[in-house]
């Protein structure tokens, strides 16, 4: 590890029982009167939209217009749409609500409108776009992917088979607002597979090649509040105090390893993803503990240091230094094995419907995805794949 970082966080978070009432507010220190809400139909449904009419009913907030299509995977041509309707409405602020998805779209309406000569598809031309941007202000519906904090966006272009993973320092939101009444209405089994998603953030951003020590603070209260929260908003998703640990380790989560980046459990989750469409947080639930263990070696005295926030100061004490790593990994197990009891998340493949012909193909792309640089023990298709029939 290196004794110099760098670490940014330039959200501003907005957290806590009722925190939409502040919407109002947020938007005027933003200078936005009239504005675009992006979101996706699970959250129409879900009637969530009536609590943000509620909380900008008496004030001189407007709703210009509302975008509620927003499919999975950020396609680059939701972003253009909504480009279109933000002008036909004179808006000045965006609004997204929702999960990942639509918090990317909404990443990408913003540098699209900053500068209409971009290309999404672009990597360079994203990244180095610098022209001043709209408020965005986004409020998460899941307590699980943290792109509430980050700098990066995934759009794809399905049309030509593509997905990437978009960086700009002009991509954070203004501002985040973290409200558990948002997530409350999230089903058992997306709870618990968008906790796993989260716990991985955090358990990563601990041990790659970029590790540093705020990182490393932000991740173990994101770890705490999930050993403390996640069982009890799976089991009771009224419980609002669960709900708001959730959603706050999440973000914490997004901070931690928007810094110093993800690894191999991302590599192969990603790759699973591409290869088999396994839902991201599955992919994370599945992959956390064989891939932990494959890395040990390398990894076990930062691994060791997590049972701290796991398990609680009695725990990390009577347990051996040399054994603490392996207790972490078996803590995961056990919670895993809680989760599925309670919600049926899948954790392994084959729960997954994930065929072994396709093993090999989802291998050989693990060593090339991105996140498998930050990862401090090299490893191979070879590797990957005894890694995979494990699971």
């Amino acid at each position: 590890m290196s004794n110099s970082y760098r670490f940014h966080c330039p959200v501003k978070i907005v957290s806590g029982e009722n925190s939409l009432d502040k919407l109002p507010g947020e938007f005027k220190q933003l200078g936005g009167k009239r504005i675009l809400i992006v979101t996706d139909q699970g959250v129409a449904k879900a009637g969530l939209l009536d609590l943000i009419q509620g909380a900008v009913a008496e004030s001189d907030l407007v709703i210009g217009a509302v975008y509620d299509r927003v499919p999975p995977d950020s396609p680059v041509s939701a972003v253009l749409e909504i480009v279109e309707l933000y002008k036909q409405h004179d808006c000045d602020a965006i609004l997204a609500v929702g999960g990942g998805s639509a918090i990317d779209t909404a990443k990408g309406v913003k540098i699209k409108l900053a500068d209409d000569d971009i290309d999404l598809m672009n990597f360079k031309a994203v990244l180095r776009m610098v022209k001043p941007t709209r408020p965005l202000v986004v409020i998460p519906t899941t307590a699980g992917t943290g792109s509430e904090v980050t700098s990066a966006a995934v759009i794809s272009d399905p049309d030509k088979g593509i997905k990437l993973s978009l960086i700009s320092p002009s991509m954070p939101p203004n501002t985040a607002v973290i409200d558990p009444r948002m997530t409350a209405t999230l089903p058992p089994r997306l709870t618990a597979s968008t906790g796993m998603d989260a716990l991985t953030h955090a358990v990563e951003a601990c041990l790659g090649i970029q590790k540093n020590p705020i990182s490393d603070a932000v991740a173990a209260s994101a770890i705490r509040l999930i050993f403390n929260n996640l069982v009890e908003a799976v089991r009771n998703g009224k419980n609002l105090q669960a709900r708001l640990g959730m959603a706050n380790a999440a973000t914490l989560a997004g901070i931690a390893f928007s810094n110093s980046m993800v690894t191999m459990v991302h590599a192969i989750g990603h790759s699973l993803g591409a290869v088999c469409h396994l839902p991201h947080g599955d992919a994370m639930a599945i992959c956390l503990p064989d891939v932990l263990e494959f890395n040990l070696d390398a990894i076990g005295r930062d691994l060791g240091e997590l049972l701290l926030p796991m398990a609680g100061a009695t725990e990390y004490v009577q347990t051996p230094e040399s054994q603490r790593g392996v207790r972490v990994i078996e803590k995961i197990r056990e919670l895993r094995k809680t989760l599925h009891e309670l919600s049926g998340l899948p954790i392994t493949l084959k729960d997954a419907g994930v065929s072994e012909e396709k093993l090999s193909a989802v291998a050989d792309v693990s060593p090339k995805d991105g996140a498998a640089f930050y990862n401090r023990k090299k490893f191979t298709a070879e590797d990957a794949l005894a890694v995979l029939k494990r699971m």
